[in-house]
């Protein structure tokens, strides 16, 4: 809410400037096109937020030993059966949390039945998968590592016994859970990855934006900002992480198959709760980073931005974009696009 009193504010004294400089007789019409766009969004805004600096936990505080450790699991191959693919073997930190592929192998080699969604911001969201099955990435955490078709480690102590032999975790562990007994153990490890990635967090120009800085945004990306609010995109994809906080039907006016060619007819939500009435319902993707992390949907099975743009639209809203209306919102989503703090995106040396 302040930050939504701050953008009302900062229009007004752009538009306060500009009354009192009427006396420059020559008119910029870039300037003023831009402006009209600053009027028209000024109150629409209070639909997002700004990310944060890093998304703080009551019941997992974030300290500097937590996310060194965290960082460490995040790479570590160990935590998979095999040694074959680490965390950031699905969720690569080099290509925007994600492995750009349909589906990802796992440590035999099998894919799993759906998309590896980017873990940026993702500590953001209300709850974690398609289907929501877990409730923070603490719990996301420690949940592929078990499944067998992802990293197939079959029990908790097989794990905690291989790291306990692991020259530097005993050391590491101790850190970041000082006074425990045993520090090394599956909750302690699920609590520092995700101590780790509630630090991946990508601000960009649209965040400058929404903090006040009217130059943030271009024209298009206004212009396209505009039209994603009003043919309703915004009314599920808001918040900081412009989605990700809440679940919604894929495939609203027509069957989300028929127009993905999805070769699998995935019940989503419905497969956690058994309930018909969640039928293809999933949680509703964050749009940070969008451009980055193709391919779409649960299933990847699109590969396009402009075509998924163009199938939600048609799916969800029951409208048919313009050209123009969709070459706008892409240049939005491009806004959307931040930065991976660099020392994050590999492993640590020690």
């Amino acid at each position: 809410m302040k930050k939504h009193i701050l953008f009302l504010a900062t229009i007004a004294s752009v538009y306060l400037f500009a009354a009192c400089s009427s006396s420059d007789k020559k008119e910029d019409k870039t300037t003023t096109e831009k402006d009209s766009y600053d009027l028209a969004l000024a109150d629409k805004m209070g639909m997002f937020s700004p990310l944060p600096a890093q998304a703080e936990s009551a019941e997992n505080p974030i300290t500097d030993q937590k996310v060194a450790l965290g960082h460490k699991l995040y790479f570590d191959k160990n935590l998979s059966k095999e040694g074959h693919i680490s965390c950031n073997s699905c969720h690569n930190l080099n290509t925007f949390g994600v492995d750009n592929l349909p589906t990802s192998p796992g440590d035999a080699g099998k894919n799993g039945g759906r998309n590896s969604p980017t873990v940026l911001n993702a500590a953001l969201h209300a709850t974690q998968f398609w289907d929501g099955r877990a409730k923070d990435v603490e719990e996301q955490a420690g949940m592929p590592i078990l499944n067998p078709i992802e990293m197939a480690i079959p029990k908790e102590d097989f794990l905690i016994d291989r790291l306990s032999k692991i020259e530097g975790y005993s050391k590491l562990f101790e850190q970041a859970f000082p006074g425990e007994g045993n520090a090394i153990s599956y909750k302690n490890l699920r609590l520092a990855i995700g101590a780790f990635e509630r630090k991946l967090i990508t601000p960009s120009a649209f965040d400058n934006y929404l903090n006040g800085d009217l130059t943030a945004l271009t024209k298009q990306e206004k212009s396209g900002l505009l039209t994603f609010i009003n043919v309703g995109c915004a009314s599920c994809h808001n918040g900081a992480a412009l989605g990700g906080n809440s679940f919604q039907k894929f495939g609203v006016h027509k069957n989300y198959w028929e127009l993905t060619g999805s070769k699998n007819i995935d019940k989503g939500r419905a497969e956690v709760t058994k309930n018909e009435a969640d039928n293809y319902v999933f949680k509703v993707p964050s749009l940070r980073n969008i451009d980055k992390t193709s391919p779409y949907f649960h299933d990847g099975s699109v590969s396009k931005l402009d075509k998924t743009i163009e199938i939600m639209a048609e799916s969800q809203l029951n409208y048919k974009l313009s050209p123009e209306e969709k070459d706008n919102i892409i240049a939005f989503l491009k806004s959307l696009t931040g930065k991976v703090d660099e020392k994050f995106k590999k492993a640590p040396i020690n």
